[in-house]
This record gives structure tokens, sequence and C-alpha cells, in this order.
């Protein structure tokens, strides 16, 4: 019973509060009528509360990663290429990701990247590092080949020190002899 009572005690005070209050329905001839004092008065309101206003375009957040972020670039470019057994030279499928990187940092002139040039784990920590930085020049040439500023793209070598894969295997040698590309 009691739940009942304060159910609709708590329907009350919202009607209420969402009626009109009299000092908003003075006519502008300053008379002080009530345009509907009868209606409102003599039947129950049914009044809803209004709708809330739009929020306004800027209020709204996008869906999805930055533009120009490191999310942005990995979703809708790729961030990375492959590297066959000891080489640097890039592949008609490296070329093809890498083209759209560069179309990607034309469209946003402000971001900075580093090429990450990556090894397996075969070969010395010393051969590695070098070989890593020639896949990181070689991404880099490539980008900058395509009209990317040279300043915008830095490059480093990890060789075989981060392995994105583990196992000694060629599936996991294939994914670590990689170039990857982070945004500053």
């Amino acid at each position: 019973m009691r739940l009942k009572l304060f159910g609709t005690f708590a329907a009350l005070l919202l009607v209420a509060a969402c009626a009109t209050p009299a000092e908003e329905t003075k006519d502008s001839s300053g008379s002080g009528a009530s345009s509907d004092s009868s209606t409102t008065q003599s039947q129950p309101t049914t009044t809803t509360a209004p709708a809330p206003a739009p929020k306004p375009m800027a209020a709204v957040q996008p869906r999805g990663p930055a533009p120009g972020s490191y999310e942005d670039l990995v979703a809708n470019v790729g961030d990375r290429v492959f590297f066959g057994y000891d080489k640097y030279a890039l592949v008609a499928q490296a070329q093809s990701t890498l083209r759209r990187q560069a179309a990607w940092m034309k469209k946003f002139a402000n971001v900075t990247i580093t090429v990450e040039g990556h090894c397996d784990e075969r070969g010395t920590r010393e051969y590695n590092l070098a070989l890593g930085q020639r896949r990181a020049a070689a991404v880099k040439e490539y980008l900058v080949a395509l009209g990317v500023d040279a300043n915008r793209v830095a490059t480093i070598s990890y060789g075989k020190e981060r392995a994105e894969v583990g196992g000694s295997n060629e599936a996991a040698w294939r994914q670590n002899r990689r170039g990857v590309t982070t945004v500053n």
C-alpha cells in the first residue's frame, strides 16, 4: 500500500514539475489573465516533458579511431610491411601498403612517423640491427619518393630484439621480418 501511495505521489510531483508556471501563461498585454486557466485547473494535466534539445555537432564524439592517430593508421591504412629472409627490398604488397601510407601522410600533414626495422631470430644481434636499419631505410626512401617530407620520417632498428611472434619456425620468422610505421 505504501508503495502505491509513494508511486502516486511521485507521479503527481512529476506532472506538477512539468506543468507551465502561471507567470509564463500571462498574455503579452500584461492583463495577467491566464490563457487557459480553466482548462488547466479543471482537468488533470497530461503534459509531457519537452523533448531535449539536440546536441551540437561538436559535442558528438566520432566513432572509431581519432583521425591522424596511430589507431587510424592501423585501422584504415596498415602499419606494417614484410620482408623476405635476409632481404630489405620492398615486394609489391609492401609497396601497395606504403602508397596508402604516403596518401595518409599527405592527408595529415602535421603527423610525423618512425619506421621500425625488425628481423627474425636468426643471425647475430649486430647483423640483425644492421639489417633492420636497412629495412627501415628502404621504407623511408619509398615514402620520400612518393612525396612525403623526409623530415617527417625517422627510422630505428630493433633487429631481433622485439619479436612479434614467438617460435622458431618459418611462420613465426615471416611475421618478425617486418617494417612497422608508428605515429610519433
